[in-house]
């Protein structure tokens, strides 16, 4: 029988998105606000932590009430173990489990602090393309493996240097255990100068660059020239263009958005949004040929910010592929693939892992699923078995089910096209390994 103000161990097991947002953290300053000794570390199942605490009545409350923006705890379970003397408490090394799998987070748009430093002069990485935190940043498109730490991403190459390797050990920095953390001196860095980039787009031509989960053709969007000459070159008749504004103030000047296409808009998943143009004939014909709406995002990772704050308020940003061909993911590829497209190429050297277009939305709802949604899992309260379900063969998204959720792919597109197939087999296969799924039916 457990005594009043007598230390007990417990043992806490979380599921749900508890990786790859700031989970870990966000334990280990709790902790150390409450007083309570242990250890956390990611699982392949979720988070494990351990508490030695006379009352965990306190912590429990404060692990729901309080976690990270875009954390989703599905199941919590608690059971009592024999005290461990615990000294201190600790972010412990993660814990593969046979069979165990965890909720992957989607990429996320980057979260206004990081957008106050990329453009803060006395900031280090100030104008840096690749500046993230535990609310932001490259997630399904750089995972590897779970558990989600940096080894299991394609950020494993890139060695942190001092004052990155600070932040990450430093409980109280926003960056503490952010696994795609990285500066000018020790991360990805790109293939030019912004300011040729700049020169590119602002003088009409088509800039092809390395997106977040794959290559973008990007042109003036209020230049005729420039968006018919895109429009010729990608052998696309009548599809419309998205087109990506610098801010909310050129959307409204472009098109008609109320409260819930704006936060639509400004979410954490920055899809594309379709919108009723102001004044469809002062607009170049050839963005979206014969409609009346369209299809406009906001900048959601720094190179976007960084394009966009040159003298151009809005850009056409079309998926880098030929028609009906997967968006191309590698600079080798974009290189021999895109050439007859693009005057120039804006490449990184941080790889893709996961290919992932951008999503469509309405305030009604998802109308294509990808960048910023998936693979976030529907749960469909109970358990499905192993269930793959294939979807059409236009406009292909799959679901795998696992256990209670029902997975849903990225958009994945016409399974006609040889590409596109293979695109739909790597994808089936890397989301059978995250979620360690092995369908029966």
């Amino acid at each position: 029988m457990h005594r009043p103000g007598v230390s007990i161990r417990y043992r806490i097991t979380l599921t749900g998105i508890v990786q790859g947002v700031g989970f870990r953290p966000f334990v280990k300053r709790l902790a150390d606000r409450l007083g309570v000794r242990g250890r956390v570390s990611n699982t392949a199942g979720g988070v494990a932590i351990e508490v030695e605490a006379a009352d965990p009545a306190p912590f429990l409350a404060a692990l729901r009430e309080e976690a990270p923006p875009h954390a989703r705890i599905e199941s919590l379970a608690v059971e009592q173990l024999e005290p461990a003397g615990y000294r201190g408490f600790e972010i412990d090394t993660s814990r593969p489990e046979a069979g165990e799998f965890t909720l992957v987070s989607p990429d996320l748009a980057t979260c206004p602090d990081c957008l106050r430093e990329l453009f803060h002069p006395a900031d280090r990485r100030y104008r840096y393309p690749f500046i993230n935190c535990t609310n932001c940043g490259p997630r399904y498109s750089i995972i590897r493996d779970v558990p989600y730490d940096r080894p299991n991403t394609t950020m494993a190459p890139f060695t942190l240097c001092p004052d990155c390797r600070r932040e990450y050990t430093d409980p109280a920095d926003r960056r503490f255990h952010a696994e795609p953390n990285a500066c000018p001196v020790c991360g990805p860095r790109l293939s030019m100068p912004l300011e040729e980039a700049h020169a590119v787009l602002e003088t009409g031509g088509v800039l092809a660059l390395r997106g977040l989960g794959g290559f973008q053709l990007a042109c003036d969007a209020l230049s005729h020239p420039a968006v018919a000459r895109l429009r010729a070159r990608k052998r696309r008749s009548r599809k419309p263009f998205a087109v990506m504004a610098r801010d909310l103030a050129v959307v409204e000047r472009l098109c008609i958005a109320g409260p819930e296409e704006r936060a639509l808009l400004t979410s954490r998943a920055a899809p594309i949004v379709l919108l009723p143009m102001r004044a469809p004939e002062a607009l170049p014909p050839d963005l979206a040929p014969g409609l009346r709406e369209l299809g406009v995002m906001l900048p959601y990772t720094p190179l976007h910010h960084l394009l966009l704050a040159g003298r151009l308020d809005a850009l056409v940003m079309t998926s880098g592929n030929l028609a009906e061909e997967p968006i191309v993911m590698s600079n080798d590829a974009a290189l021999a693939t895109l050439a007859p497209l693009a005057d120039a190429f804006l490449l990184h050297d941080r790889e893709i892992f996961m290919r992932v277009d951008d999503s469509v939305a309405r305030p009604s709802g998802v109308l294509r699923r990808a960048r910023g949604y998936a693979p976030d899992p529907i749960d469909l309260g109970f358990d499905a078995g192993g269930v793959l379900a294939t979807g059409g063969e236009l406009k292909n998204t799959f679901c795998l089910t696992r256990g209670r959720y029902a997975i849903l792919s990225q958009h994945i597109g016409d399974l006609e096209n040889y590409e596109t197939l293979r695109f739909f087999e790597e994808t089936l296969e890397n989301l059978k390994n995250v979620y360690r799924a092995e369908p029966r039916l």
